[in-house]
C-alpha cells in the first residue's frame, strides 16, 4: 500500500496530507482541514463537494482505488474509516490487544533506549486512538520500570 511516486516536498496548508494506507492519524488532519465533521444541512452539497475532493486529493493509488466509486463524502470516510479503524469489535480486540502489549513492555536485547521509547510510543500512542489514555505518570514509571527487565 505504497503511495504513488510523487515529489511532496515541504508542507501546505493548502494541500491535504498524503494518505497511503499507513498511519490512520491521517483522519485527524483531514477532519480538521476540510471541516467535514462540520457539514449540517445548510449547504450540504458545497460542503460535500469541497470535503469529497479533500479526501480523495490526499490518498494515494491504493486508497483512491479503494473509495473510486463512491459519490459522497460520507461514504467515503465511513469506508475508509471501517477499513483501517475495523467495527466496534475489531476496535476492541485491537485495544485489549495494545493493552497486554503495554502492560507487558519490555526492553528488547541489544535495543537502544531511544528504539525503546519509540516502540512505547507507538504503543500509547495507538492505545489513544482506541480511547484508552495512559497518564503520563504511569508512561513514565513503566519506562523506568522496564528498562531493566
Amino acid at each position: 500500500m505504497s503511495a504513488p511516486s510523487r515529489n511532496w516536498d515541504g508542507q501546505s496548508t493548502t494541500r491535504p496530507p498524503l494518505f497511503n494506507g499507513q498511519y490512520y492519524y491521517w483522519s485527524r488532519c483531514v477532519k480538521d482541514k476540510s471541516g467535514l465533521h462540520y457539514c449540517g444541512l445548510k449547504e450540504v452539497g458545497e460542503k460535500n463537494t469541497k470535503a469529497k475532493k479533500y479526501l480523495i486529493c490526499g490518498l494515494g493509488l491504493d486508497e483512491y482505488n479503494r473509495i473510486q466509486g463512491y459519490a459522497t463524502a460520507k461514504q467515503i470516510w465511513d469506508t475508509l474509516q471501517v477499513a483501517h479503524e475495523g467495527t466496534t469489535q475489531v476496535k476492541r480486540s485491537r485495544g485489549t490487544l495494545q493493552y497486554f502489549q503495554y502492560e507487558n513492555f519490555a526492553m528488547k536485547d541489544g535495543e537502544t533506549i531511544q528504539e525503546m521509547y519509540i516502540r512505547f510510543t507507538t504503543h500509547t500512542n495507538e492505545l489513544k486512538s482506541l480511547g484508552r489514555i495512559i497518564l503520563e505518570e504511569e508512561r513514565v514509571e513503566k519506562i523506568l520500570t522496564r528498562v531493566w527487565l
